[in-house]
């Protein structure tokens, strides 16, 4: 397995909150909050656990190539729905980070903006990788093709 965040280890936790703006909140709203989230975590937990993290927004496009529920051409929540993605050495240290006083007001803070409350939900990852180089696509290639003509 290769690592998506530099330095996070296979055991290591991944947090996904789902924020789905209420309507008088601006995906502004939602930068400038998670910032300062972002930040006192960065701050404070870097020697605690954290490893690392990145925020998403719904950008509306659907893969009606990866899809299977149907060919709608744009997401309703466009905009509006947003992941918070955390990495973690562990469970443990990422609730710790939660318990703690710097924390939890600029939590709030977040929660706030969310229609949907909050439900954070944490993964072990299975795999990440990167693409690979032109040589590296080249030689995976001839790979598959000699080995599939020896199937």
């Amino acid at each position: 397995m290769s690592s998506l965040i530099s330095g996070f280890a296979p055991d290591g936790i991944v947090t996904v909150n789902r924020v789905i703006l209420k309507p008088e909140y601006t995906v502004e709203d939602l930068e400038e909050r998670v910032a300062e989230l972002c930040e006192n975590v960065k701050t404070f937990h870097s020697e605690t656990g954290f490893v690392g993290g990145f925020v998403m927004m719904n950008t509306g496009a659907i893969s009606n190539e990866g899809s299977t529920v149907g060919q709608t051409v744009v997401s309703p929540l466009k905009g509006k729905e947003a992941l918070i993605v955390t990495f973690w050495q562990t469970m443990e240290q990422h609730e710790a980070s939660h318990r703690s006083d710097t924390f939890q007001p600029l939590f709030k803070r977040v929660l706030d903006l969310c229609e949907n409350g909050n439900e954070e939900i944490a993964y072990q990852m299975l795999w990440s990788g990167k693409a690979y180089d032109p040589e590296q696509a080249k030689e995976a290639k001839a790979a598959k093709a000699k080995y599939i003509k020896a199937a």
